[in-house]
């Protein structure tokens, strides 16, 4: 890659953790941007389960893999994926961003299932060193998309930035009787989100206001990740393209997003 060109960046909506075990039109889409993109320096991974009262990033060396959920087959808590860390990404990432504030995580955290259950589809050697960018559950949207921009230069470091989480995700509402489907109020909100992402994504913080946005967005931990994509965008000037989309249970949207990826 030359020194001027920018890595793509992307949000995945990556669904339930069994998604890392299973071959379906997502992860294979998954699978396919991994194969198609310029080998990263380093992946920094926004995951909706690294949700926190502060920004921080992971900061060791061997990263521990975090099985961060339960009832779920003794297979999925087997799943190991030893990527290695990269501390002088999390130094990058502090000092990029400033005067935001951003804390070394030297042990608390590591790779959670909303990286890995993805990485291992499009990464499957874990051979890429991950760095996870956490969730500050104390700030509003605005700041996440302006986090977001703040990190446009590591794209032209390398790095690939990812959001991990889902457009729509209420789990409360999930309808096992519609398990490719989406209410209307779900694809209505996602509709709304992919017309902001495809043409001006630095206007997400909008979707705060949407009528569906309470029933879309109980919790802001899934669907925050992909503000980073759009500040980012908006940094670049360009709209994000649509990597893959669909609903699965009434109330969760799957919806992928790439920028600057072959087709966006």
């Amino acid at each position: 890659m030359a020194e001027t060109a920018l890595m793509p960046a992307a949000f995945v909506g990556h669904g339930s953790p069994t998604n890392a075990l299973e071959d379906n039109r997502y992860t294979r889409s998954w699978a396919e941007l991994g194969a198609g993109l310029p080998r990263p320096r380093a992946i920094l991974v926004i995951s909706a389960h690294w949700y926190i009262h502060a920004t921080a990033v992971t900061a060791m060396p061997r990263p521990r893999t975090i099985h961060d959920f339960f009832g779920f087959s003794q297979e999925l808590f087997d799943v190991d994926y030893p990527a290695p860390g990269a501390p002088e990404l999390a130094a990058e990432v502090a000092e990029i961003v400033k005067p935001t504030w951003v804390g070394a995580d030297l042990d608390s955290w590591g790779i959670d299932h909303g990286t890995w259950s993805v990485l291992t589809h499009m990464f499957p050697a874990a051979d890429v060193p991950v760095v996870q960018l956490a969730i500050n559950a104390m700030k509003p949207l605005e700041y996440h998309v302006e986090l977001g921009a703040a990190l446009a230069p590591l794209r032209a470091q390398g790095v690939l930035v990812l959001g991990s989480g889902n457009v729509v995700h209420n789990l409360a509402g999930l309808d096992r009787n519609h398990p490719e489907d989406g209410f209307d109020w779900a694809r209505r909100f996602d509709d709304e989100a992919r017309a902001l992402m495809l043409d001006d994504p630095g206007r997400l913080a909008e979707l705060a206001g949407s009528r569906d946005w309470d029933a879309a967005v109980p919790t802001a931990d899934h669907f925050l990740p992909l503000a980073y994509l759009a500040g980012l965008g908006a940094a670049a000037g360009t709209g994000a393209g649509t990597l893959v989309d669909g609903y699965q249970y009434g109330s969760l949207s799957m919806t992928s997003y790439t920028l600057g990826a072959t087709g966006s």
